[in-house]
C-alpha cells in the first residue's frame, strides 16, 4: 500500500463535509463521463448542485431520497453546463465504479462530519 501524507488536524478540520439528502438526479448526457445532476439539500445551507459519476452503481431513482456526504466548501466548479458547488463523496468499488459514502442511519440534514 502507498503510503499517504501526513496532515494536521487543522487541515483536516479545514474541510467542511456534511450530510445532505439527495432531492433531484437527473441524466447529464453532455458531461464527457457518464454522470447525473445532482440537487441536494443540506438543511440550513441550502440546497446544492452537483455532478456525479455514478451511473454505473445507481439509477436516478434509487438516488432520490438518499443521504450523502459531500465536501461544501470547495469553491463551485463549471461541469459542461452544470455548476458543481459540492463534491459528494465515494470509494471505488473492485471495478473502479464509485459506491457513496452515506450514515449508516438518519441524521440531521447539515450535520457535520467531524
Amino acid at each position: 500500500m502507498a503510503e499517504t501524507a501526513q496532515i494536521t488536524f487543522a487541515d483536516f478540520h479545514a474541510v467542511d463535509i456534511r450530510v445532505g439528502r439527495i432531492v433531484e438526479a437527473l441524466e447529464f448526457p453532455e458531461a464527457r463521463k457518464p454522470a447525473y445532476r445532482l440537487r441536494v439539500d443540506f438543511g440550513d445551507l441550502g440546497e446544492k448542485r452537483s455532478s456525479a459519476q455514478l451511473v454505473a452503481n445507481y439509477r436516478p431513482e434509487d438516488l432520490v431520497g438518499r443521504l450523502v456526504l459531500a465536501v461544501v466548501n470547495f469553491p463551485p466548479r463549471q461541469i459542461g453546463p452544470v455548476r458543481s458547488e459540492v463534491l459528494v463523496l465515494g470509494v471505488p468499488d473492485d471495478a473502479g465504479e464509485v459506491v457513496l459514502l452515506e450514515p449508516e442511519r438518519d441524521v440531521p440534514l447539515g450535520g457535520r462530519m467531524y
